[in-house]
């Protein structure tokens, strides 16, 4: 039984890796832009401090890269939006973090204890391509720690 058990895991887990691939980022031509959204209180408190993000009960962060090739980042433009279920929205503000070889993009945003999220984001590499722009959406559901 546990040999079953065991093999259907191992047929299974490439289906689970390219699911769980699926949602860490989204493929638009040549770039793949990663997102992710977490409490604020998941990041070290002297990394907050020195990339000014307030760290606290019901505050949240989004994470954007986006990246041509896989080691490099891309400088971009980001803009976006989160509502809520009862389509309350906020304006994301994104800010730009430069460590060594990594680019990614930060906005806070506030939320409430079990908030089902939408993220409405729009990306635009700053590749001289004035009307290139990718906009997509990801949904995730927030709790307090």
């Amino acid at each position: 039984m546990k040999r079953i058990i065991l093999v259907a895991l191992l047929l299974a887990m490439p289906l689970m890796g390219q699911a769980f691939e699926e949602k860490l980022y989204k493929q638009h031509g040549d770039y793949k832009i990663f997102f992710s959204a977490f409490n604020s209180s998941f990041i070290d408190p002297n990394i907050a401090v020195k990339n000014n993000i307030v760290r606290g009960k019901g505050k949240g962060i989004v994470n954007i890269a986006v990246m041509k090739s896989i080691a490099v980042g891309t400088p971009s433009t980001i803009t976006g939006q989160v509502f809520n279920i009862l389509q309350q929205s906020q304006t994301l503000e994104f800010v730009a973090i430069k460590e060594e070889h990594a680019l990614y993009y930060l906005a806070p945003f506030e939320f409430e204890n079990e908030d089902y999220l939408t993220f409405k984001i729009t990306v635009k590499p700053n590749n001289g391509e004035p009307s290139y722009a990718y906009d997509f959406k990801f949904q995730k559901k927030m709790y307090h720690d």
